[in-house]
Formats: structure tokens, C-alpha cells, sequence
């Protein structure tokens, strides 16, 4: 992966014989998926020819990639974009690891963020400090704010969120 490369999808299958790519996202819809050009594959860039959403995936046909057999090769990999082709995203799960988390009301610091889960009702934060908490991805009633560059998140923390406080 080069240095400013965001992984936002992963090659599940092929789509047909002509070689489409279905291609589950890892942040956001499928739709989001089609307004790239550019997909890096293990650093390697592939361009665009088409894009469209069926089912539930992005299905993608790669310049150069025109059959099933050159589409399997890809199969079960990540895609990646530049992550200056998506300025407007403010952030993606796959840059939160390692984000210092604090207290947005009293400033401590709970620790940091370690993982990114996926539940049904909304997607979940662990952070480990001194306790481990789990922090539900809802903007306003947990996440306060996060700021990529200063590497910082502030959120609301509620009773009950520190899982091995007494």
C-alpha cells in the first residue's frame, strides 16, 4: 500500500464473464465506490472503464482486466484509493487505529483506539486505557469530534461504557 492509500473495499467475487468485479465496501454504500477512477490494488493502480451497484456491491471493470480468469486473479484482494481523491470524507474506519480518545467533558484520556467493529445497530469503537471501553459510533450522543490530523477523538462517555471498571 503506498503512504496516503485508504482501503475501502474487498474483491469478493466475479460479476459475469467479461470481467466485473464485485467488490464489497469496507466504509460506507456501493455507491460511494463508483465515483473513483482509480483503485490501487497492492500499490498497483487500475483505472476505471465501468461502475454501477447491484445487490448490495459495487460491480467494477478495470482497464485491462477484460475476462473472468484475469478478473479471478483479483479475487479476494482489497482495494485502495488515494486518499486526496476523497477530501470530503472527513475519515475512514481504516485511519482510527491508534487515535488518541479523551473525555470531551473533562479532557482525560481514555486511552487509545484499537479496533473498529460492525454491529447491526451502529459500528463500535474499543478503546484501551486503564479500562477498556467500547464506544458506539453514533455522531453527538458519544462521538464529540475527531480530528484525523491532531490524531485526537473526543466523546461523551456514559455509565456502563468502561467494560472492567468496578
Amino acid at each position: 500500500m503506498r503512504l496516503h492509500d485508504v482501503t475501502v473495499g474487498r474483491i469478493v467475487n466475479t460479476h459475469g464473464v467479461r470481467g466485473e468485479l464485485r467488490v464489497l465496501p469496507l466504509d460506507g454504500s456501493p455507491e460511494f465506490l463508483t465515483r473513483f477512477r482509480t483503485f490501487y490494488v497492492d500499490g498497483v493502480p487500475f483505472n476505471v472503464e465501468t461502475a454501477r451497484v447491484h445487490k448490495g456491491c459495487a460491480l467494477l471493470r478495470f482497464t485491462g482486466v477484460n475476462d473472468m480468469d484475469a478478473a479471478l486473479v483479483l479475487k479476494g484482494r482489497e482495494l485502495s484509493i488515494d486518499r486526496a481523491d476523497a477530501a470530503d470524507v472527513p475519515f475512514f474506519d481504516a485511519e482510527l487505529p491508534g487515535m488518541e480518545v479523551f473525555d470531551g467533558q473533562s479532557g482525560e484520556r481514555l486511552g487509545t483506539l484499537t479496533k473498529v467493529e460492525p454491529y447491526p445497530a451502529s459500528k463500535v469503537y474499543t478503546v484501551r486505557g486503564e479500562h477498556t471501553y467500547l464506544i458506539p459510533a453514533v455522531p453527538d450522543a458519544f462521538i464529540l469530534s475527531v480530528d484525523v490530523d491532531r490524531n485526537r477523538m473526543e466523546v461523551r462517555v456514559w455509565e456502563g461504557l468502561a467494560q472492567d471498571a468496578n
